[in-house]
């Protein structure tokens, strides 16, 4: 594995379709959050990076980096979360536009189980359609269809609580391709969930992946988790966070449990281990996640 920029992950993928605006582009990006009391707090400074729109599939982007570092602060900037607070300094572009709020062409999924307690599988896979302005009938078919893409037919009359972690993930990720986003933003999705069911969560989300082709950033603090799904890993310095490292990784040859038990593949996940615990200092530091549930 070697260190590579935009342009060597984007060589490897086949290129960027000529005239077709990034993905995502941040240029310079500062952000800084102002307590009540005016105290102020530098969450990320100086971001810069671009993901280009690839012809006929998507990128999979995993974002590494401690705990405070500012990871969420860069997808709520993408996801438009920010709109009363825009960048402190700096521009965030998604297909070319500047970001001035959330929309159709981005979904979010997060570490906690978002279902909506009092709604049925299909009546949450559904939701998100329901605001669409979808006919009941039209999003019906499209939920059952994406709940029975993720693995859940037969549950579709169930609630949350009659769910296992693992199938109320199945539940939120079902929920957001539903809606066909072309940007995929994951906030430690499985981050709660055991090994072996982690495992099968990456297998189908690559799988869907591929089939939805959309771009999809991933916060995660499991190193062999963004080893395994990521086209390109981002490594983050300590906070302020500011991206250090850009790492180009191979694409997955098998499926999550037997590829992650190889030698070769424990090799890239320490040698990614390595950069991120210098963090682009070439100073070593503690409590790397090298697999596993990552640290928490």
């Amino acid at each position: 594995m070697s260190a590579a920029g935009a342009e060597g992950a984007g060589a490897r993928a086949g290129g960027a379709a000529a005239g077709r605006p990034p993905v995502v582009e941040f240029r310079g990006v500062t952000k800084t959050f102002v307590a009540a009391d005016g105290t102020e707090h530098v969450a990320i400074r100086d971001v810069t990076f671009k993901v280009e729109d690839l012809p006929g599939k998507g990128e999979f982007i995993a974002l590494l980096g401690p705990s405070g570092c500012g990871k969420s602060t860069v997808f709520n900037l993408i996801a438009g979360l920010e709109p009363v607070h825009p960048p402190t300094k700096g521009e965030v572009f998604v297909f070319g536009e500047p970001v001035r709020g959330p929309g159709p062409d981005r979904g979010m999924v997060f570490q906690a189980y978002s279902s909506l307690p009092c709604y049925t599988v299909l009546e949450n896979v559904a939701f998100g359609l329901k605001l669409q302005g979808v006919p009941k009938d039209e999003r019906e078919e499209r939920a059952r269809r994406w709940i029975e893409r993720v693995r859940l037919a037969g549950s579709e009359h169930k609630y949350p609580h009659q769910l296992s972690g693992g199938m109320r993930q199945r539940v939120a990720l079902a929920r957001t391709l539903a809606l066909h986003p072309r940007i995929i933003l994951m906030d430690e999705p499985f981050g709660a969930l055991d090994r072996v069911v982690r495992w099968e969560m990456q297998d189908l989300l690559i799988e869907l992946w591929h089939e939805v082709e959309a771009t999809v950033f991933l916060i995660t603090h499991d190193i062999a988790e963004a080893v395994y799904l990521g086209d390109r890993i981002y490594i983050f310095s300590d906070p302020p966070g500011t991206l250090v490292e850009e790492i180009a990784v191979p694409p997955p040859t098998g499926d999550a449990a037997a590829v992650q038990r190889t030698d070769a593949f424990a090799a890239l996940v320490n040698e990614v281990s390595l950069k991120f615990e210098a963090r682009g200092d070439g100073k070593p530091r503690a409590g790397a996640a090298a697999g596993g549930g990552g640290a928490r």
